[in-house]
């Protein structure tokens, strides 16, 4: 499945992003994280102070890009597999 075709999914079921405890799992199974400058790469998940002060378009594109570096890695199919079976509470939704 593509970067695309999983966030369709998402989209179809007004899902946003994982919650902030979920996202950070997410993260972590991430290869190859590293400083540059003052961020990172791939750039943190939006928790903590993020979560707060993002709206759920920049929550949506922060997302993408962790699935986009994921597939530049070639972990796609595990963080899809991890995504997929992660509760409906374990989502932040539009409903």
């Amino acid at each position: 499945m593509s970067v695309d075709e999983f966030l369709k999914e998402l989209e179809d079921k007004k899902l946003i992003c994982p919650q902030p405890d979920k996202w950070n799992e997410l993260y972590e199974l991430l290869p190859d994280k590293h400083r540059k400058g003052n961020g990172w790469i791939p750039p943190l998940p939006l928790i903590l102070n993020g979560w707060w002060y993002s709206n759920d378009q920049e929550k949506k594109m922060r997302l993408r890009e962790h699935l986009e570096y994921a597939e530049k890695k070639g972990v796609l199919n595990e963080v899809i597999d991890f995504l997929s079976n992660l509760r409906p509470e374990d989502w932040k939704s539009s409903d």
